[in-house]
This record gives structure tokens, C-alpha cells and sequence, in this order.
């Protein structure tokens, strides 16, 4: 095991992140959602219908990233696209009863994850709010121009 006493802050916290996202990834798959997809489905049943580009932002990823996790959850019968009656080339996503089914399973899943795997701290959640209120405004301000 690497000394975790010489690490930066920044290199624990993305490898903590990564290896939560693993746990969950390994827990989801009878699902068959991955924990980006349980996080969009989270965010569409808790504020409804919206474009891809208003949930990527509030999921804090990139369109792209959005996407990919969009196609597979419409695959798998989680979500709706619909064309936007008034822009016809913007779609509107919204969680389909089997979405809402899986998102059950989901937050089930989350509860003994958190509960059973030590990682539900008041510390650690008042820590990770202050990191995440602090840096997710700056993700959506539009980037400097590289000249």
C-alpha cells in the first residue's frame, strides 16, 4: 500500500471519488445502471423534464459525457427523449416509470453502501458540500480563451 500520508489532498479525494464510483458500478449492475446514470435519474425525478444540456449542467458534466449516459438509459427503457415542440432540434429527457423502478433500487442500494461501508459521516458530507459548492460554480463559467 502507496504512503497515503505523502499524497496531495487533490490525488485523495480523486482516487477516493474514483473508488466510490467503482463500489457503486459493482453494486448497480444487476440494475443495469452505472452510478452516472443513477445520478441522472436522481436529477430527473427530483426536477422533471429538461434538454440534455440543462441536466448535464445539473449533474456537472459535459454534454458529451450526458449523452453517452443518456443513450444508454433510453436503451434501457429509463428515460423518454421528445422532440421540443417549440425548438425542434433540442429533445426534452424525462424518467419513464422503469427509471423511477430502478431509481428505487438505486437509492436502496446507496443507503447500504454509505451505512454499511462507513461513508456516511456528518464530517465528511460537510466537507464534501464545501468542496462542491466551491468549485462547481466555477465549471459552468464559460473557459478563458487559449491563444
Amino acid at each position: 500500500m502507496p504512503d497515503l500520508q505523502e499524497w496531495s489532498t487533490s490525488r485523495l479525494l480523486t482516487t477516493a471519488a474514483r473508488l466510490v464510483d467503482h463500489a457503486w458500478n459493482e453494486r448497480l449492475l444487476d440494475i443495469g445502471i452505472t452510478h452516472a446514470g443513477y445520478t441522472t435519474l436522481g436529477v430527473l425525478a427530483r426536477e422533471g423534464t429538461m434538454t440534455g444540456a440543462k441536466l448535464a449542467l445539473a449533474v456537472h458534466v459535459q454534454a458529451q459525457t450526458i449523452g453517452k449516459t443518456i443513450e444508454k438509459l433510453e436503451r434501457q427503457g429509463f428515460i423518454s427523449r421528445i422532440r421540443d415542440s417549440i425548438d425542434r432540434r433540442s429533445q426534452r429527457i424525462t424518467i419513464t416509470p422503469e427509471g423511477v423502478e430502478a431509481l428505487a433500487k438505486a437509492e436502496d442500494i446507496e443507503r447500504t453502501l454509505m451505512v454499511g461501508e462507513g461513508l456516511e459521516s456528518f464530517e465528511l458530507r460537510s466537507l464534501l458540500r464545501g468542496i462542491v459548492g466551491e468549485l462547481a460554480p466555477q465549471r459552468q463559467k464559460p473557459a478563458a480563451a487559449v491563444v
